[in-house]
């Protein structure tokens, strides 16, 4: 494998598949199965969840809400994404646990950094949720944190778009795919790979990161495997 231990990000909107909102179960029931091929290989694997289908911190604040507020309510959302996906994986017979940035005893442990890598050599999926536990930072910053702290060899960001484009290849057909880009590259040509503090942090760490399309069967079997798939930011 080309990697011992890898952060893998999915974004909230991810789980909603072709729903308008909430958790689509058949989309994380196929992300839950994909993890699972990777893990079988003896890969430590921990995940970090976003929470946009369900709420999101920044709209609520343009709608008139308390940043702050809005912020820890969009980090509840996170938990909830966590907690269905630690389902997910537990019925395929992966043994997780689910940290937080916010204590939540009934449902999940406190995030202590060494008991999360303990959890990790032990072969259990470890899922961080609630964030950073702050306001005013991403689930982006959260993911480039804790792959940090645990010691991560990359971040694996899986999205609905193959790769890092000259443009939203979404909106603009003639958008150009880099195989690899370094980071001063992408901060030149302003392009949005992560907000900016995630991204600061996994340059100044030098920390890798894969931009990947988490939605095709397959793809995190080929990362592990070492193929290329997606842009490498490095």
């Amino acid at each position: 494998m080309k990697y011992k231990r890898i952060l893998l990000k999915l974004s909230g909107e991810a789980l909603m598949g072709e729903q308008s909102y909430g958790i689509d179960i058949n989309r994380v029931q196929q992300y839950a199965k994909d993890i699972q091929e990777l893990h079988s290989l003896g890969m430590e694997i921990a995940i970090v969840i976003g929470g946009g289908n369900i709420y999101r911190g920044l709209s609520a604040e343009k709608a008139g809400m308390d940043r702050v507020q809005a912020d820890y309510m969009g980090m509840l959302a996170t938990v909830i994404n966590s907690m269905a996906l630690q389902d997910a994986l537990e019925k395929v017979g992966i043994k997780t646990r689910l940290l937080t940035a916010i204590k939540m005893e009934q449902i999940c442990e406190p995030f202590i950094r060494r008991r999360a890598v303990r959890h990790l050599e032990k072969g259990r999926i470890v899922i961080f949720g609630a964030g950073t536990g702050n306001p005013y930072f991403t689930t982006d910053t959260a993911a480039s944190l804790r792959a940090i702290e645990i010691n991560a060899d990359a971040v694996l960001k899986g999205t609905r778009v193959d790769g890092i484009y000259t443009a939203d290849p979404e909106k603009n057909p003639d958008a150009k795919k880099f195989d690899h880009i370094s980071f001063t590259e992408v901060y030149e040509k302003g392009l949005n790979v992560m907000d900016m503090t995630a991204f600061t942090l996994c340059q100044e760490n030098n920390l890798p990161i894969i931009v990947f399309d988490m939605n095709k069967p397959g793809n995190l079997l080929k990362l592990a495997n070492g193929e290329h798939v997606g842009t490498v930011v490095s």
